[in-house]
């Protein structure tokens, strides 16, 4: 007989990984894991190495967060995160990777909500999703 809990199981939170460089994506994924912190559901995630895809799965309604990387080619996450912010009604919040630290600044532009720099930082990562994505998730009591 399985366990009773209290609390009913919290659906997955889907997370949009975009990156041309498997790398990358591999790296974000492995910096989170599962569940980056016990107050968040598990994340499932949604690798993309294309814009058309980006916009296609944002435009789903499914998304509750997105990693862009900035420095993917051709279409960088910082004009993709600018995209998705002027174009979608209560988008859900952005993380741009950028290229260093000092590239900060471009990411206020792009309207993203977070900015980690490349190389990736696995705490600097999390810390910034966390903080994204705790305010959202109901509280359970």
């Amino acid at each position: 007989m399985p366990p009773v809990t209290d609390a009913p199981a919290a659906r997955p939170v889907k997370v949009l990984v975009y990156s041309d460089d498997v790398n990358t994506r591999q790296q974000v994924i492995l910096a989170l894991g599962r569940r980056p912190h016990p107050d968040l559901p598990e994340f499932e995630y949604v690798e993309v190495a294309t814009e058309p895809v980006v916009l296609q799965n944002m435009d789903s309604g499914t998304i509750s967060l997105a990693i862009l990387d900035g420095e993917a080619v051709p279409a960088g996450g910082m004009g993709i995160a600018k995209q998705l912010k002027d174009e979608i009604y209560e988008c859900p919040p952005v993380v741009v990777l950028t290229g260093r630290p000092q590239d900060a600044w471009l990411a206020t532009w792009s309207r993203a909500e977070a900015a980690v720099p490349h190389p990736i930082d696995p705490i600097q990562l999390a810390e910034a999703v966390i903080g994204l994505m705790r305010p959202s998730v109901p509280a359970t009591s």
